[in-house]
């Protein structure tokens, strides 16, 4: 199995320190909104990746944070007068139900970054130690990144500009050393906030990670998941802590997935193209039709989401399911095709020539119980959920049998018409009716 790893920006033969375990840490949501559709583009692509090397016989232990303190789930609670808990919670669930409707496999362990506290102030206190980190006036305690040589290393930091106005404004980083990210950030007597032994603050947002991490995966990680916009700051300075505090190496694979564009722009609220789960059920469109959209580009190519793309998804989705209806359950694996499947998805996660071998499969000269046999190993990599349907007759509600009953009295009595008429209604309600030899045919349709 291969992996593309962001350390060494080169493609390269994957092997945990403790075969078969593999320790796997993924970064979670922010529980202050619903997660868009680009945060749900990185879970899905995490997904597959656990899938694979679940097939390769690895036993996969993931970890994935919960942020539920942060300035802006504090904000937001203030404003609706709400503790933070009982502001973030309802988004903590949002978060858990689009995990399920996506069929992605939950993680292990859901750390929660408000239950581990103490935990990362002893934490800090181990950087005080080494001399890796300073306390300033008002309580607040920075990383010294001057005392760890290898910083960049991940984002390749020399070759970016730093733009030290906006860090220093965004509060995360020292007014002495702009460069220097806030391990704990003091706070007024008012604000929300924990007791530490450099007066009432709240941990970073980096520190986070690293704590509850390491807590349940140990100092080394095998594989530290997320997306693209994470390299800097937050995945450099999870390492330079880490590693600080351990002289260990954090993490030996850093995997990230690209950005999620919609129309050709970047998502964001001010451009009204910002989208959740609920949006596209809004739409009558299936969350898993948003999973089968994201599958069709490789997890590392950015992808443009458009209503039309998603919409073409769907179809995609829904002639597969017709498909795979007629299907015998019982039957042994085509090796052939399997075998080319696994190869791509071996090759850093290539579901889109994956894809392709399915679909090859799924047309060629084979019995239907190999091709069902076949199809559904596939799909324990591809998530799709296609056991629901193999070997199922298609169930039509009772007012689309009646549409249908009407429609062939009306072909019967040579009223075309009428026929197209209902035709178009049936449609409307999410059928779709083909004139066959054998008589009509009864598809399902967005």
């Amino acid at each position: 199995m291969k992996l593309y790893n962001f350390l060494s920006r080169k493609i390269e033969d994957f092997q945990p320190l403790n075969p078969p375990l593999v320790a796997m840490y993924t970064c979670g949501p922010t529980v202050y909104d619903y997660p868009h559709i680009g945060n749900l583009r990185t879970f899905i692509f995490e997904d597959i990746l656990q899938r694979v090397l679940q097939t390769n016989g690895f036993t996969v232990n993931r970890v994935m944070n919960i942020t539920d303190i942060d300035d802006k789930i504090i904000k937001n609670a203030a404003e609706k007068g709400l503790s933070i808990t009982k502001f973030s919670k309802p988004f903590e669930l949002a978060f858990y139900e689009d995990l399920d409707k996506l069929n992605l496999q939950r993680p292990n362990i859901f750390p929660r970054a408000t239950e581990h506290i103490e935990k990362m102030i002893k934490y800090i206190e181990s950087l005080l130690k080494k001399d890796l980190a300073y306390v300033v006036e008002d309580g607040s305690v920075y990383f010294d990144i001057s005392k760890f040589t290898n910083y960049g290393k991940l984002s390749q930091l020399d070759k970016r500009e730093l733009k030290i106005g906006a860090r220093v404004a965004a509060d995360e980083y020292s007014k002495e050393n702009a460069q220097d990210f806030a391990l704990w950030k003091a706070v007024g007597p008012d604000e929300v906030g924990f007791s530490s032994p450099w007066g009432k603050g709240r941990p970073g947002w980096h520190i986070e990670c690293s704590v509850m991490s390491q807590e349940y995966l140990g100092d080394t990680l095998d594989i530290h998941g997320g997306a693209v916009d994470l390299l800097f700051p937050h995945h450099e300075n999870e390492i330079a802590q880490s590693e600080g505090k351990t002289g260990q190496q954090f993490a030996r694979f850093f995997v990230e997935g690209e950005h999620l564009q919609v129309d050709g722009q970047k998502m964001s609220k001010s451009l009204k193209n910002f989208y959740t789960l609920r949006d596209i059920e809004s739409r009558n469109l299936e969350p898993l039709a948003f999973r089968y959209l994201c599958l069709t580009a490789h997890y590392r190519d950015r992808l443009n989401f458009t209503w039309e793309s998603l919409q073409a998804a769907q179809n995609a989705l829904n002639n597969l399911h017709n498909l795979v209806r007629s299907f015998e359950q019982s039957g042994e694996v085509e090796q052939r095709y399997w075998g080319k499947f696994l190869e791509a998805v071996n090759n850093d996660l290539n579901v889109p020539q994956a894809l392709a071998v399915m679909y090859e499969m799924l047309s060629a000269n084979l019995p239907t119980a190999k091709k069902a046999a076949t199809v559904l190993q596939m799909d324990k990599i591809l998530g799709l959920n296609l056991v629901d349907y193999v070997s199922r007759p298609l169930q039509i509600p009772q007012e689309v049998q009646k549409l249908l009953e009407q429609r062939e009295q009306a072909r019967k009595q040579k009223d075309f018409t009428k026929a197209d008429d209902l035709r178009k209604e049936i449609k409307k309600l999410g059928f779709e009716v083909e004139d066959t030899t054998n008589g009509p045919v009864v598809r399902h349709v967005n």
